[in-house]
């Protein structure tokens, strides 16, 4: 496993590197076929290919309903970072670029179809290994397909990474961005600054007033991200500009939050708002996974562990699988830390328990 894992951690595949990307699909497509899986490679022009592979299709035509393992094959990481994160092995941790978030994670859900084929375990459902190739980039380019495919599924097995612990996910917050851009008139600031309408002095108005549509102890957040404006000290801004970061426990959250957003008004009355964006990536909510997470501890039991759940406001492809209804649990993936952060690694003695744990829910569902 941990030769494998190496090679597809030294596959450096950024998101917005098509080449990369694909030469990690074709990576794992060839891993796919060696365990006789029917694979396709659906193209974009921009993005990577997602890879399809179905292990026991003949399933299917039973009129099985199969079951979905879904993860992603680009990372946050750009091309050339692993010649100062490179691939290592260190007191019982593997560390390198995506080691985490997630090839660990495609790993253990590799092994386990390949532990249930040499112990000859057959499920009565079709498995399904979909590898998203833009998840990081907010899964644009094959959202249509990814919620198609889940649509036919019985029930979605995330192999995004553990939470701390090794805890199962099985709630996320929704994510959205927002863009508000002001314009107003740009003068003179020392000769006739009247006569402006400084489009920073409004954004951060509007600002102030969006801050208290937030409910932390609810859950629901957000986040001035990046701000834009002004040209020169001596001129009232004309154009302003900046984007915020939300996050929602609940579909319900999602559309009062929109609402209040888009019903923004200007304080100033000759300034002009421009709002755009909106809540892209659904929550996934915890009523979508409770049945999974209790099959999950009870068969974690039998394998020794003693499983957790938890909530993230992080977002995941499973939170597009969860608003379709379809039953969806995430983190089946490695067990470790600092996703996105330089000291990203995994716990190398938890990568085959994580693949016991994928196997035992294949057979058990």
């Amino acid at each position: 496993m941990l030769r494998c894992l190496r090679q597809a951690v030294e596959i450096e595949s950024p998101t917005h590197s098509k080449q990369d990307v694909d030469r990690l699909a074709d990576f794992f497509a060839r891993e796919f076929r060696r365990d006789r899986a029917k694979v396709s490679m659906l193209q974009h022009p921009a993005a990577g290919k997602m890879v399809l592979a179905e292990f026991w299709p003949m399933q299917a035509k039973r009129g099985h309903k199969p079951i979905m393992l879904l993860g992603h094959i680009d990372t946050v990481w750009d091309r050339g970072t692993l010649a100062r994160m490179p691939f290592r092995v260190r007191g019982g941790r593997a560390f390198g670029p995506g080691i985490l978030d997630m090839k660990s994670g495609l790993v253990a859900g590799l092994w386990a179809i390949r532990a249930m084929g040499a112990l000859s375990v057959r499920p009565r459902s079709p498995v399904l290994f979909l590898l998203n190739s833009e998840e990081e980039a907010s899964t644009v380019a094959f959202r249509k397909e990814i919620m198609a495919e889940a649509k036919k599924a019985k029930a979605v097995l995330v192999l995004e990474p553990a939470a701390a612990g090794g805890a199962l996910k099985t709630a996320r917050k929704g994510v959205g961005e927002f863009r508000i851009t002001v314009r107003g008139r740009s003068a003179h600031a020392g000769i006739d600054p009247a006569a402006g309408v400084n489009a920073i002095s409004e954004l951060a108005r509007q600002i102030l007033q969006i801050e208290h549509f937030a409910r932390p102890r609810q859950g629901l957040t957000l986040n001035v991200g990046m701000m834009q404006g002004g040209t020169r000290t001596n001129v009232i801004p004309e154009l302003a500009s900046a984007a915020i970061d939300v996050r929602v426990p609940h579909l319900r959250d999602a559309a009062l939050l929109e609402r209040r957003i888009y019903g923004l008004k200007p304080f100033h009355p000759e300034a002009h708002l421009e709002i755009s964006g909106g809540v892209n990536r659904p929550p996934m909510e915890r009523i979508r996974a409770l049945a999974l997470f209790r099959t999950a501890r009870a068969l974690g039991r039998e394998l020794g562990m003693d499983l957790l759940e938890t909530s993230t406001g992080g977002g995941s492809d499973g939170n597009f699988t969860a608003a379709l209804g379809i039953p969806t649990l995430d983190g089946l993936g490695g067990v470790g830390d600092g996703a996105h952060a330089l000291g990203e690694h995994i716990v190398i003695r938890e990568l085959p328990r994580r693949a016991a744990l994928v196997a035992a829910l294949l057979a058990a569902l």
